[in-house]
């Protein structure tokens, strides 16, 4: 069975301890562990999440796999974008799947949350930011009908790194 629920600040301890195991899991083998550590250190912080947990413009979901917590999914609108690139879009900020559960189609579901929610907001474009070295994240949402439009800077830690900005116009 799967369920999606949005997360509250109640489920901080969870939120965090998941983020940094799942950030961990897709980024450590391809990053220095000193720079890691630095990213982790000021991403995930319980001061960092519950500022996100508590703005209006932006929304958590947890995913289950028969009860079990299985992933996680962040949702930003307006003024929470991490960058403006259509005037009325949806931003898919985080979208991660604890490396038990992959290849079950949860990432897939977590997606069609984004949508749903886009829609219901009356979005015309979703869009986000993926690794230029995270070929499978990319090829997933090439497949889901996103288009690149552009690039931004990442620091992972002190590494400067580039995010493709990839979008999906919305009927």
């Amino acid at each position: 069975m799967i369920e999606i629920k949005k997360i509250s600040l109640n489920d901080l301890v969870a939120l965090q301890t998941l983020s940094i195991k799942t950030f961990t899991d897709t980024f450590a083998k391809d990053n220095t562990p000193e720079d890691l550590k630095d990213y982790l250190d000021q991403a995930y912080t319980e001061k960092k999440l519950t500022s996100e947990l508590q703005n209006k413009q932006s929304e958590f979901y947890f995913i289950y796999s028969d009860d079990q917590l299985a992933g996680y999914l962040k949702l930003n609108v307006n003024d929470a974008q991490t960058e403006t690139i259509e005037e009325n879009a949806l931003e898919i900020e985080r979208i991660y799947i604890d490396s038990d559960f992959k290849r079950l189609g949860l990432g897939k579901m977590l997606y069609s949350k984004a949508i749903e929610r886009a829609k219901a907001l009356n979005k015309t474009a979703i869009w986000l930011g993926v690794w230029e070295r995270n070929f499978s994240a990319m090829k997933f949402y090439h497949k889901m009908g996103f288009t690149l439009v552009g690039e931004h800077s990442f620091y992972m830690g002190e590494d400067e790194q580039t995010d493709l900005i990839m979008k999906k116009k919305l009927n």
